[in-house]
């Protein structure tokens, strides 16, 4: 699968927030596109950096047990040990690399929420990694990596070698993956955000140290995933309401994007602390309040039925009547698909059951369609086609928890 040009479309950014949660929604063409939400009992966040300790040593997991601040935990694998500022090969045994007691750095892979009133207790401590990773807008900055590299998720043979020749002109920049949206972006950018990154972890290292384990840097908000997701895409407008807001919007781009500066505008509301006053006002609400619901309607008819699970999601699409051929109506549910998967944030195994095609050449075009439409995706999405049973199985490697689990 290739990284073509994901989209002509142009973007604006709404910023929101409901009961101490910030919102993020990025609409294209007046339709949410994407949506990122941190809701208010969100106890870790995905990319967060800890200054964590050993509490436990799991033989039978090959992995640690961390105290990330005193409240949270975490678990550490043995294949995510940085020893000597190197990554540890994959055969060693958690016991030979760290013990209780021992400090280090830690990234979180994914978030945690705080139990809700009435859940039962499950432990489901966050992954983490000792191999840091910091987010910019074209770079992913990797201290523990001692090599430049274009991410895995860029498969085009051509583009990979256009962007090996950028790589060689940012000169002795060492420990930086080039994401897909640093195609557009010129040399001088990229050795500036390469700047910002490298200080940015000398800076953070100075905070580690000492006997308590503690949170030193919050992982990238819903405003700044967004942002950050959107690199590749122009960006109209970044709506904000509150004073709050602007200046978090004027931060990270005064970082990472000088060009979007002039792109954030306030909009004067009667009721600005309202919940999601900007959605309501923007008439996105009822939008919203789709992906709640386990189905989604079809443009020109049709449905598609969404059923989470413990082990999969299982989604169904069903045909209304006299609506075209099946492999017209399929591709329309392709692309709604993954705009669901997206916007729902699902994650794992997705076994979708499309309307039967009996034609090879029919099967090959649908295919091809769906995965260029995860290509949109943030997340690392890979179609595994179709199984014995006609069904299309992807998996999908998700940050956060879902919109579901979150509310």
């Amino acid at each position: 699968m290739g990284h073509p040009k994901i989209s002509d479309k142009t973007l604006d950014i709404l910023v929101d927030e409901m009961e101490g949660g910030l919102w993020a929604a990025a609409m294209a063409d007046n339709k949410l596109h994407s949506l990122e939400v941190d809701p208010a009992n969100e106890e870790v966040r995905w990319g967060s950096l800890y200054w964590a300790k050993v509490t436990r040593i799991d033989k039978t997991l090959n992995a640690a047990y961390l105290d990330l601040d005193g409240d949270n935990t975490g678990i550490l694998n043995a294949g995510d040990v940085v020893k000597d500022d190197c990554i540890v090969k994959s055969d060693k045994s958690i016991g030979q690399l760290l013990s209780p007691g021992d400090f280090c750095f830690v990234q979180a892979k994914e978030g945690k929420l705080a139990l809700k009133e009435g859940e039962a207790y499950e432990d489901k401590s966050p992954r983490l990694s000792m191999n840091i990773a910091l987010q910019g807008r074209y770079i992913i900055y990797m201290p523990f990596q001692d090599e430049q590299r274009i991410s895995r998720r860029i498969r085009d043979k051509k583009i990979r070698k256009q962007m090996t020749t950028m790589l060689e002109s940012m000169g002795d920049c060492k420990s930086a993956i080039l994401r897909a949206s640093a195609m557009s972006a010129q040399t001088e950018i990229l050795v500036r955000e390469y700047k910002i990154l490298d200080a940015m972890w000398e800076s953070l290292k100075e905070h580690g140290g000492g006997d308590t384990p503690q949170l030193i840097m919050l992982g990238p908000d819903s405003l700044q995933r967004t942002l950050s997701n959107a690199a590749a895409r122009i960006i109209d407008t970044i709506e904000v309401v509150t004073m709050e807001q602007f200046e978090e919007a004027e931060e990270w781009c005064d970082l990472f994007a000088p060009d979007l500066m002039t792109k954030i505008r306030p909009v004067e509301l009667e009721n600005p602390y309202d919940d999601l006053a900007l959605f309501s006002y923007r008439d996105i609400f009822s939008e919203v309040d789709g992906l709640f619901q386990p189905y989604a309607i079809l443009q020109g008819g049709g449905t598609i039925i969404i059923q989470e699970t413990a082990a999969l999601t299982a989604i169904d699409v069903n045909r209304a009547a006299n609506t075209g051929s099946a492999l017209h109506i399929n591709r329309i549910a392709a692309k709604e698909i993954a705009r669901q998967i997206r916007l729902r944030n699902l994650g794992g195994i997705i076994m979708i059951d499309f309307l039967r095609m009996k034609k090879q050449a029919e099967k090959k075009d649908l295919l091809k369609l769906f995965e260029k439409e995860c290509l949109q995706d943030p997340c690392t999405v890979q179609v595994h086609g179709f199984t014995n049973l006609g069904l299309i199985e992807i998996t999908r490697q998700r940050r956060t928890p879902s919109l579901g689990e979150r509310f």
